[in-house]
C-alpha cells in the first residue's frame, strides 16, 4: 500500500520583502505618521524665516535722498575707478613704454601691498571704461590687469629700484612686458578687450586701496579704514603711435569718491613725471554679503531639525522598537542608510522652502538698509551665486540632519546627542572672536561649521585685499569646499554608526 501524497502548505500572504525601497517606505511612514515631527519640520521653516527677517530689520537704517549711481565696469559690476592719468591719444596699434619707480607711501611710510604704478591703455577718462594696464606693486610684483576683474602675475620687482614696463596693442589684444634694464624684456601676459574703439588713451597712472586696521579682542572686533596715498616717478616715457601732447586728468573724483585722502596730482620736469594718487582702480567688494545675511536664520533654524534627526533613531531605542525594526530587516547597515536617505530628503525640502522664503522676504529689506544701496545691485533667485547659496543651504540642512542621526545612533541617548551636535555647531561661533584670526580660520576650515561657506556669494579677487573676519561670516575656503567638509563629517560619522550598529546588540 503506497503512502498518501502530502501537499506542502503555502501561505496566502505575500512573502515578506526587506529590499531597500521597502525600507525607505517604512522609514518614510514612521516620519510622516508622527504629528510632532511634521510640526518640528514646520518649526525649522518658521524659525529660519523669522530670524532672517529679524536680521534684515536690524541690519541698518533706511537711507533716504538721491545718490549718484556708482561706476560700473564692462561686465556691469560696481567698480572703484579713480586715479591721476597722464595720457596721449593712441589710434590703432601701438604701445607705451616707461621706467617706473616702486610706489611709495607719504613721509617714507610703506605703501599698501596692492598699490600700483604703471602704464595703461584705457578707452577714455570715463569711470568704468575698459582698460589694460601693466603695473608694479609693492607686495605682488609685476601684474597685468584688465577690466577690473582680470589679473595676471609677472615677475618680482625690487622695492628700491625702478622697473621697466611696456604695454602694446594689436587690435583687441594687449600684451604686457617687463624688464629690469630696459634691454632684455620678458612677457607678462596677454589680455583681450573685445570691442575697444580704434582710438584710446595711453598713459601713466598710480593708484592704491585704502588701508585697514583691525582691533580684535574676545567678543569684540572693530575694523577701521584709513586714507592712503602713493607716489611714483616715471621717466624714459615713450608712446608708439601717440598723437598730440600729454594731458593731465583725474579719472573719477580726486580721492576716489570714497577715500578722504589727499588730492591726486601729476607734475612734470625735464621729461620725468611724478604722480600721486589716493584712490584705486579695482572691482568694488561690498562690506556685507546680502544674500548670505538673508539666509542667516538657518543657523538657528537647524536647532529643531537636529532634535528631530536625533529622535528619529533614539526614540526607537527608548521605546524598544529598534528590536522590531532589526528583526524585520536583519541587514542593519541598510536600515540606518534608509533612515539617513529619508531624513536627508525631508530636511532638504524643508531647508529649500525655508531658504527661498528667507531670501525673498529678507534680501530687499537688507539692500534698502545698506548705507549706500546703489553699491548693492539687485539680485534674483535665478542668479548663479544666489541659486547656489539657496540650494546649498538646503543641502547644508540635509547634511546636518544626517550627521545628527549618526551621532544619535552612536550615543543612543537623545540629550547627549543633541548637546554634542549643538556644541559642535554653535560653540565655535561663540569662540571665534576670541581666537587669533589664523586659528579661527582653521576652525572654520576643519569643523562642520565650514558648511555655512556655501551661503557666501560675494566674489573673491586675489588682487584685492580684504579683511576676512570669521565672526562676520567670511569663510576662508570656497563655498563648495566648505560644504564638502560638512558632508565628509556626516558620511564618516554615519559610517561609524553603521559599524557600531552591526557590532553591538540593540
Amino acid at each position: 500500500m503506497s503512502a498518501p501524497t502530502v501537499t506542502p502548505y503555502r501561505s496566502q500572504l505575500p512573502p515578506a520583502r526587506d529590499g531597500f525601497p521597502q525600507l525607505l517606505h517604512a522609514e518614510w511612514t514612521k516620519l510622516r505618521t508622527v504629528p510632532r515631527w511634521g510640526l518640528t519640520l514646520l518649526a525649522t521653516v518658521v524659525i529660519t524665516v523669522l530670524i532672517s527677517l529679524l536680521s534684515a530689520f536690524s541690519g541698518g537704517s533706511d537711507v533716504s535722498g538721491d545718490r549718484p549711481p556708482p561706476p560700473t565696469g564692462p561686465d556691469g559690476g560696481v567698480v572703484v575707478d579713480g586715479f591721476p592719468f597722464v595720457h596721449q591719444t593712441l589710434t590703432g596699434d601701438g604701445g607705451i613704454t616707461a621706467r617706473v619707480s616702486p610706489p611709495a607711501g607719504p613721509e617714507g611710510r610703506a605703501a599698501e601691498p596692492w598699490a600700483k604704478a604703471g602704464v595703461v591703455i584705457k578707452e577714455s577718462t570715463e569711470q568704468g571704461s575698459p582698460y589694460a594696464a601693466a603695473m608694479i606693486t609693492p607686495g605682488h610684483g609685476v601684474r597685468l590687469q584688465s577690466d577690473f576683474t582680470h589679473d595676471t602675475a609677472g615677475g618680482a620687482v625690487s622695492r628700491d629700484r625702478p622697473h621697466w614696463l611696456r604695454l602694446t596693442r594689436s587690435g583687441d589684444e594687449f600684451t604686457a612686458y617687463e624688464s629690469a634694464d630696459g634691454s632684455t624684456w620678458a612677457k607678462v601676459g596677454t589680455a583681450r578687450l573685445a570691442g575697444l574703439p580704434d582710438t584710446a588713451q595711453a598713459g601713466l597712472f598710480v593708484a592704491t586701496p585704502g588701508g585697514s586696521a583691525v582691533q580684535r579682542q574676545f567678543g569684540s572686533t572693530s575694523v577701521g579704514g584709513r586714507p592712503s596715498q602713493v607716489t611714483a616717478v616715471f621717466d624714459h616715457v615713450s608712446v608708439d603711435g601717440g598723437e598730440g601732447t600729454w594731458r593731465q586728468d583725474n579719472v573719477g573724483e580726486p580721492a576716489g569718491g570714497g577715500h578722504q585722502g589727499p588730492p591726486d596730482s601729476s607734475t612734470e620736469k625735464d621729461g620725468t613725471w611724478t604722480l600721486s594718487g589716493s584712490s584705486d582702480i579695482a572691482p568694488h567688494t561690498p562690506e556685507v554679503d546680502i544674500t548670505q545675511r538673508s539666509l542667516t536664520g538657518a543657523q538657528t533654524g537647524l536647532i529643531p531639525l537636529v532634535a528631530l534627526s536625533v529622535l528619529f533613531i533614539t526614540a526607537e531605542y527608548r521605546r524598544g522598537m529598534i528590536l522590531t525594526t532589526l528583526t524585520a530587516s536583519p541587514r542593519r547597515g541598510r536600515v540606518l542608510a534608509a533612515k539617513a536617505v529619508v531624513l536627508a530628503a525631508a530636511a532638504f525640502v524643508t531647508g529649500l522652502v525655508a531658504a527661498v522664503l528667507s531670501f525673498l522676504l529678507s534680501e530687499p529689506e537688507l539692500r534698502d538698509r545698506m548705507p549706500n544701496p546703489l553699491f548693492y545691485p539687485d539680485v534674483s533667485l535665478t542668479d548663479g551665486p544666489v541659486l547656489r547659496a539657496v540650494v546649498g543651504t538646503a543641502v547644508l540642512l540635509a547634511a546636518v540632519a544626517v550627521l545628527s542621526l549618526a551621532v544619535g545612533a552612536l550615543l543612543r541617548n537623545t540629550a547627549a546627542a543633541v548637546t554634542l551636535i549643538m556644541v559642535v555647531l554653535v560653540l565655535p561661533v561663540v569662540l571665534l572672536s576670541g581666537l587669533p584670526i589664523g586659528t579661527a580660520q582653521w576652525v572654520m576650515k576643519l569643523t562642520p561649521l565650514a558648511g555655512f561657506a556655501v551661503q557666501r556669494t560675494s566674489p573673491v579677487y586675489e588682487h584685492v585685499d580684504s579683511v576676512c573676519l570669521p565672526e562676520t561670516g567670511c569663510y576662508p575656503q570656497g563655498p563648495w569646499a566648505g560644504l564638502s567638509v560638512l558632508c565628509v563629517w556626516a558620511v564618516v560619522v554615519l559610517g561609524l554608526a553603521v559599524r557600531r550598529l552591526r557590532g553591538r546588540d540593540a
